[in-house]
Order: C-alpha cells, then structure tokens, then sequence
C-alpha cells in the first residue's frame, strides 16, 4: 500500500494547482510529521533510582539496530516482563518539548516515560523498552521516513524475536505495552505474524491513531482540511505512505488478547471521540476497556503523560492478567 487512487491523484494535482503558497507551505508542514526531528535521551533510568538496568541493541526484524532498556523489577529479576514502546516523534525517554525546538514546535510539554518504568519496575515487572527506527538511538532505514505501522511493524517483530530467543526473558511471562505508532506497529505484527503473540497475556493500548483523522484535525486548525488528497499525494513525494494506510483501525481486527485503551475524548488533534473509538471497536478483542481522559484537549500532555500520573488502573489490569498465567515452556 503505497499509492492513491486515480481519482485521489487527480484531485492532489488540481488541488496543487489552485492552492496559494502559503496554505501550500501548511500543507507540507503536515506531511513532514513523517520525518519529524529525533527526539533525544533527556533522561535515563538512573534519574529514578531503577537499578540493575542495562543498554541493548536489538535486531529489528529487517536488521536496523534498535537501542533499547532492559530494567529488572525492584529488587531483582522477576518471571513478568512487560515490552514498552513509544510514539512518534519520541523515544525510549519520552519527548522533550520543554527544552524548546525545534521539539517545541509540535508541543511544548515534557513526556516522561522513565516515570512509566519506574512504576512498573517498582510493581514486579521487568521492562524492556526500545526507539523505533528512525527514532532516539536507533538505526537510521526507509529514508528516515516514519510509516506509522507499514515499516515499524518489523521492529516489534524483532524485539519479540529477542525476548523468545532469550534464555532469561523466554521464560517469562510477556504483557505489551504498545502506543500510538508503537499500536499501530504492534497491531500489524500482530496481523502478519500471530504466531509470534499467541503467548502474550494483554496489552495496554494508548492513544492509537488513524493518520487520516489526524490530518484532518490538523487541517482544520490550519484552515487546510479541504487537502487532504494534496496532503496524500506530499506523503507520497516523502516517500511514505498516503494517510489511510497509516492507521490503526486497519490492522485492530487480528488483535485477540485483551486491551486497556486510553485516549483523550476532547483531543485537538484528532476526530475524537468518534475516531478513537472506531478503532477500539474493531479491535478482535473480546476482553476490551476504554478509558476517555476528560477536561484536556492536549495529547502530548494529558494524553501520554497519563498512566504517569495515573498508575492504579494500569497496573491492576496488568495484575489481573498476569495472575493465572503460566510461565511459559522454554523453547526447544
């Protein structure tokens, strides 16, 4: 899925035609959240106190290196590992927009994932975290074009791949914790390779996307959302992929295992409540909450920041999914 429709093109290019300079200039602004800037490691696991903790690199399924965490519960390793990932454009550590640009320019706020690990650590769960191509530390591929899912979808492969080939963490007991890109990726594992996941006890699943209504929402707060196929066909020029191939609710249906979403009713930046909700409904599975952050508009701040703040629901729905399981048979 790389290409538009005949008629999708050809509106992009009489669209291209009559637009002014300066919406036009908006309207690649938008495409280019794809190849947003990398945000950087502000913070570590030190800064909490998590102790025991080490740097790995790991092979995405197509061979990119990925920089990854690997922290062991308070007080030594225990046999439930939960794999954390992220969203765009941030990293392992979260996103830095309180030190200014150019990460400013999307939002100004501090989101703190190493918070997130400390709460998990701290409740018996080993950790494994990890940039996604083209993101923190990790190895540069797709000319350095984020594809919301089509290209990242190798990575949660291939961390999957580590755990099980691991002497130590394939024996343990595996909960995901996948978000926006990082959803969207886990979900099209999950769809091209369910084999890999059958093991995995449940997921913690927050503010997964779909590009399209992203876009749009963006577009009407810049008074472009009549481009939306010019914004399609920027995407294309990028060399990523148009906005509806982008999009969690595509690959949801083959996700079985039970799911905690969060997203944020009022968000700015997406058509929600009903966008968040076409997704959550299309996920296959039958054990599924939604949880609707109230009073904020703001994504970045409430939205990711929020199992931060927030600890006790999450951490009692991995608990309830987590205590009957058993660990699993190492591989042969």
């Amino acid at each position: 899925m790389t290409a538009i429709s005949q008629e999708r093109m050809q509106t992009a290019l009489e669209q291209e035609k009559s637009i002014s300079a300066e919406d036009h200039e908006k309207v690649k602004g938008l495409a280019a959240l794809v190849t947003s800037p990398r945000s950087f490691i502000f913070k570590d696991p030190d800064y909490y106190g998590i102790e025991g903790w080490e740097d790995l690199t790991i092979p995405s399924d197509d061979g990119t290196p990925l920089a990854a965490w690997y922290m062991p519960a308070k007080g030594g390793e225990s046999d439930k590992l939960i794999i954390f990932n992220h969203a765009l454009p941030m990293c392992r550590a979260g996103f830095p927009g309180h030190f200014g640009e150019p990460w400013s320019n999307l939002d100004d706020s501090e989101i703190d994932f190493v918070i997130q690990y400390k709460h998990l650590t701290d409740a018996g769960y080993n950790v494994l975290t990890y940039d996604f191509r083209n993101h923190g530390q990790s190895g540069a591929a797709n000319g350095g074009v984020c594809g919301i899912g089509q290209w990242e979808w190798q990575d949660c492969v291939g961390v999957k791949k580590f755990v099980d080939a691991h002497p130590r963490l394939g024996k343990m007991k595996v909960a995901l914790f996948s978000q926006c890109l990082g959803g969207v990726s886990q979900y099209a594992a999950i769809t091209k390779h369910p084999e890999l996941f059958e093991n995995v006890l449940c997921m913690a699943s927050p503010l997964v996307p779909n590009m399209s209504a992203i876009f749009q929402a963006f577009g009407e707060l810049q008074g472009i959302e009549q481009y939306q196929e010019l914004i399609d066909l920027e995407l294309l020029k990028l060399g990523g992929f148009p906005a509806a191939d982008m999009s969690g609710a595509l690959w949801a249906p083959a996700v079985k295992m039970p799911v905690l979403m969060w997203q944020v009713r009022d968000d700015a930046w997406t058509k929600n409540p009903d966008d968040a909700q076409h997704t959550f409904d299309r996920l296959g599975s039958e054990d599924k909450e939604m949880i609707w952050i109230e009073d904020t508009t703001r994504r970045f701040k409430d939205g990711y920041n929020w199992f931060g703040r927030n600890p006790e629901k999450v951490l009692s729905f991995f608990a309830s999914h987590f205590a009957e399981a058993r660990v699993p048979e190492p591989a042969e």
